[in-house]
C-alpha cells in the first residue's frame, strides 16, 4: 500500500504510512542515548533471531518426539508408524512455514524510517544470544494473528469482533452528515491491521498503534509486500499437539492474505504508529473515535488506559470496545496488575466523566482459534460505547 505519511497526534512513536514505520523518538531522551539506542538494536534483533530460528526451535521440538518414540517398545512403534509418518509431514509443514518467515522480515531492516537496523547477515545476533521459549511462541501466535486477521478462514472471528465496532462507527458517523476522510480514529492495540483497514475502507482516516515488534513485523509485510490475494499459504496449527481430531487438524493449510491491501487500498485513509500507547498519545481532544478490541486488558492499571483514552477525544467524540477482561499481567511473576471487575471499571468510566451510551455482556468471541480442535473456547466479551460530553 503505497500511502503517503500524514500527520499524526503522536508526541513518541513511529508512524508509518503504509511503508515504513518510525522509531520511537522519546520526549526526553535519555541520559545515555548511545546505551538506549543499543538496548532498541538488541531487542529488535532478538526479535528478528526469534523468527529466524523459527525453524530450528521447531525441528528440534519434533525431534525430541522423535526421539522419544525410539525409546518406546518395538510393538509400540510398529503401532505408531502412522504417527511417525506425521511427524515428518509437520516438518514439510514447518518447511513452508519457514520460507513465508523469510519473507516477512526479508525487509526488516527498512521498517523503521529513522532507526538503523541493519539486518545483513554479517550483522546477525550472535548464536550465543539468549532466547527465551516465550519468543519463539510469539512467532508461533504471529502465525495464528495472521489467520484471524487475513485469511478466509479467520471470517468468522473477525465478523463476531470487528463487525460490530465498525458498524457501531459507521451508524455513529453517518456518511450522510460526515466526511469520513476528517474523522480520525485511533485504534490502539492494532495487531496487524485488519481493523484499521476495514475502517479506511469505509473512507475513515485510521490509525493503528501497535506495540509488539512480532505484529509490526507481520503487519508490514501484509500491507505493503502482499500484491495478491492468497499468496502464502502457512500451516498455523502445526505446533498443536493436543485435541486433535485427526492428523489433518493439524495440517490445516491457510492462506492469506484474503484481500489485498495494495491491490485493493482502501478509500480513507491508513496510517500505523509502533510504541507504548501510554507514551505516544497525549495529544487533547485530537480524535473523534477510538475503537479497542481486545486491548484494554493489556494494561497494568487499566484506568492509565481509560484516562488517556478519555483525554486524548474530541469533546462529542466516542470510543468502542469490545473484548474480555483478561488482565495479561495477573500472574506474570515481579508484575504489578490491578484487575477491576466489569461493574467496578463502569463506575471508573462514569467518574472519569464518560457518558455511557451502551453496555453489553456475553457478547461470544473467539480468538485464534482452531475450529477444527477438541478443545473449544469462547469469551463473554463485553461490548462498550462510550462518549466524552461536550465542554468536558
Amino acid at each position: 500500500m503505497d500511502s503517503s505519511s500524514s500527520s499524526s497526534s503522536s508526541s513518541k512513536g513511529h508512524a508509518l504510512p503504509a511503508k515504513a514505520f518510525d522509531a520511537p523518538v522519546p520526549d526526553n531522551p535519555p541520559a545515555d542515548p548511545i546505551e538506549d539506542m543499543e538496548e532498541e538494536r538488541r531487542n529488535f534483533f532478538k526479535i528478528i533471531a526469534a523468527f529466524k530460528y523459527y525453524r530450528h526451535s521447531s525441528v528440534a521440538e519434533l525431534k525430541r518426539k522423535e526421539c522419544f518414540l525410539q525409546t518406546l517398545p518395538a510393538t509400540h512403534q510398529k503401532m505408531l508408524t502412522s504417527y511417525r509418518e506425521h511427524l515428518q509431514n509437520l516438518k514439510r509443514c514447518i518447511e513452508v512455514n519457514t520460507q513465508v518467515i523469510k519473507q516477512i522480515i526479508q525487509d526488516a531492516n527498512c521498517l523503521f524510517q529513522n532507526a538503523d537496523h541493519n539486518i545483513e547477515p554479517d550483522q546477525q545476533p550472535a548464536d550465543g544470544l539468549k532466547l527465551r521459549y516465550q519468543d519463539f511462541q510469539k512467532v508461533q501466535i504471529t502465525l495464528k494473528q495472521i489467520f484471524r486477521d487475513w485469511s478466509e478462514h479467520g471470517k468468522l472471528e473477525r465478523d463476531q469482533c470487528y463487525s460490530p465496532i465498525v458498524e457501531e462507527i459507521t451508524r455513529f458517523f453517518d456518511p450522510a452528515k460526515y466526511d469520513l476522510s476528517k474523522v480520525k480514529i485511533l485504534v490502539p492495540g492494532a495487531g496487524l491491521g485488519r481493523l484499521i483497514y476495514e475502517l479506511a475502507c469505509q473512507g475513515f482516516y485510521c490509525e493503528g498503534n501497535e506495540f509488539s515488534l512480532f505484529m509490526l513485523i507481520a503487519s508490514n509485510f501484509v500491507l505493503n509486500r502482499c500484491v495478491i490475494a492468497n499468496q502464502c499459504t502457512i500451516y498455523p496449527w502445526v505446533h498443536q499437539f493436543v485435541n486433535n481430531l485427526s492428523q489433518q487438524s493439524q495440517l490445516v493449510p491457510v492462506t492469506f492474505p484474503d484481500v489485498s491491501p495494495t491491490k485493493f487500498p482502501p478509500k480513507g485513509t491508513m496510517n500505523m504508529v509502533a510504541g507504548d500507547f501510554l507514551q505516544v498519545y497525549r495529544d487533547e481532544d485530537y480524535w473523534e473515535c477510538i475503537a479497542t478490541c481486545f486491548f484494554i486488558d493489556c494494561a497494568n492499571n487499566i484506568i492509565e488506559f481509560v484516562e488517556v483514552i478519555k483525554k486524548i477525544l474530541k469533546p462529542g467524540g466516542i470510543w468502542v470496545n469490545l473484548g474480555p477482561l483478561l488482565y495479561h499481567f495477573s500472574d506474570v511473576p515481579h508484575e504489578g496488575s490491578i484487575e477491576p471487575t466489569y461493574e467496578d471499571l463502569l463506575e471508573i468510566i462514569r467518574s472519569l466523566g464518560f457518558i455511557i451510551l451502551k453496555s453489553e455482556t456475553n457478547v461470544i468471541t473467539t480468538y485464534s482459534q482452531n475450529p477444527s480442535s477438541m478443545h473449544q473456547s469462547h469469551y463473554n466479551s463485553i461490548y462498550l460505547v462510550c462518549q466524552k460530553p461536550y465542554g468536558n
